[in-house]
């Protein structure tokens, strides 16, 4: 290796893709695109980046996948300890929580992370009726939607999506909790 390959030599790579979560008190949506990729490559077009960590608790990740595993690795370990402490799972009804690289999280009613995120948040915003996170005292963001619009609204968002995101694509998988059950739902995306 020269001095110059050595100096852009970086052990993080972004594997794109997309999630989004959407909450009510009744229900939760979370969704991931399965496509995985580095660079220009595609790895495959049918990975999972949706993670089960207790009956009703997903966790959803896309971009450098390393650090996702062993995020969740670390999170069903918590799981486990607390499952064992406290004899019982935890559970948050109808809720989304977000996370970023240094540990911050924070309760919100939607989100969008991945490397669409920035196409696909402004539409949930707008359909969501988001109050602009500025104002003060803080809005609730408690979605005006039904299970069915936003299950409806999560398969128009990643439709779109790839018409301008490469990362993202080839197939949604879709989680819906809800207080009688879970279950999951497949839409097709465009694969090129």
């Amino acid at each position: 290796m020269t001095s110059k390959q050595q100096a852009n030599w970086s052990p993080y790579n972004n594997n794109g893709g997309m999630c989004v979560a959407i909450a009510r008190s009744n229900y939760c949506v979370i969704a991931a695109d399965m496509r995985l990729s580095t660079g220009y490559s595609i790895l495959t077009r049918d990975y999972s980046k949706l993670h089960k960590l207790a009956d009703k608790s997903i966790l959803a990740s896309s971009r450098f996948q390393a650090d996702i595993k062993a995020l969740q690795k670390h999170l069903s370990t918590k799981h486990l300890i607390y499952q064992h402490q406290h004899n019982k799972q935890m559970s948050y009804p109808g809720c989304v929580f977000t996370y970023d690289a240094v540990g911050s999280y924070e309760r919100v009613g939607y989100s969008s992370q991945g490397s669409g995120s920035t196409l696909i948040t402004p539409v949930l915003d707008n359909q969501l009726k988001s109050p602009s996170p500025l104002l003060i005292p803080r809005g609730t963001f408690v979605t005006p939607l039904s299970e069915t619009e936003a299950v409806d609204l999560v398969k128009d968002v990643f439709t779109s999506a790839p018409e301008r995101d490469i990362y993202t694509g080839d197939r949604v998988e879709i989680t819906i909790v809800n207080a009688a059950r879970i279950r999951q739902e497949y839409a097709e995306l465009r694969k090129e």
